[in-house]
């Protein structure tokens, strides 16, 4: 599994977080408060293998530190 930096990056409303599966299986991206605490889901479910782009709405989000998991 390859995740990528997240672009842009700093960014205001909108970023895009790319990933590489390399089996198909469920996925999930979750996006985290500098807490730990989940604050969204941006991917639940199947994916075959490929490559991905993900955005992420951070419009209804303070502004701050996100960390995501793939």
């Amino acid at each position: 599994i390859e995740l990528y930096q997240n672009y842009p990056n700093p960014f205001n409303s909108y970023t895009n977080i790319k990933y590489v599966i390399p089996k198909s299986g469920l996925t999930n991206l979750k996006i985290y408060n500098i807490l730990g605490e989940e604050i969204a889901v941006i991917v639940d479910e199947y994916k075959n293998s490929g490559t991905y782009e993900a955005i992420f709405n951070a419009s209804y989000f303070s502004s701050g530190v996100y960390f995501y998991r793939l």
